[in-house]
């Protein structure tokens, strides 16, 4: 079976307002963001917005899934095993990613971005949980489904947790901090195994 190219225009294009909204979004609330605002920034006409994305809200979750999350999930989908260095290398590609986020927008409109934080958050977390339930199956851990799913929950949310609390409340490098959370979080995995 042949695999389709996509013309790279539709790429540029796509890629081009998604990144209007991103900067509209960095200035505007987004419940203020028209798409005139992102036709104009972006230099194309309606008709080629609507050729690409549904409304705002589609633009919206492609920029955050495409642009945001692509940099994060790349970085986490090589794992084959759940052990102590992937969860240091898992928390470190959080951190990365928080303190990108507060060096990049630090001095945009900071109501405006915290909106979509909660929806990248929710999208980490789902990957974060996505990428445990496989470890866990590829370790062949004799849990049924339901526990299986319970784990991977706790697990993802107290990861992205521990990222957001080193970022908003600790005076240690992410070096540290994660030296200091990793007991307790080997402790839960080594739970599910026994």
């Amino acid at each position: 079976m042949e695999e389709m190219k996509v013309d790279p225009r539709i790429i540029r294009t796509r890629k081009l307002l998604m990144d209007a909204f991103i900067k509209i979004a960095q200035k505007k609330e987004f419940k203020d963001i028209t798409i005139k605002d992102i036709t104009e920034e972006a230099t194309v006409n309606r008709a080629t917005f609507y050729s690409h994305f549904q409304d705002k809200y589609d633009v919206m979750d492609a920029s955050i899934t495409e642009d945001i999350l692509e940099s994060i999930v790349k970085h986490l989908n090589h794992y084959d095993r759940l052990n102590e260095e992937t969860i240091v290398k898992i928390f470190f590609t959080l951190t990365k990613f928080h303190t990108k986020k507060r060096t990049e927008y630090s001095s945009q409109c900071r109501r405006s971005m915290e909106s979509f934080y909660s929806i990248i958050e929710q999208k980490i977390k789902k990957e974060l949980g996505e990428l445990f339930y496989s470890l866990f199956l590829k370790q062949q851990l004799n849990l049924d489904l339901e526990a299986l799913k319970i784990g991977t929950t706790v697990l993802s949310w107290g990861i992205y947790g521990a990222s957001v609390d080193w970022e908003n409340n600790s005076s240690l490098s992410a070096e540290q901090y994660i030296k200091k959370a990793l007991p307790f979080i080997v402790t839960e995995i080594n739970n599910f195994k026994g």
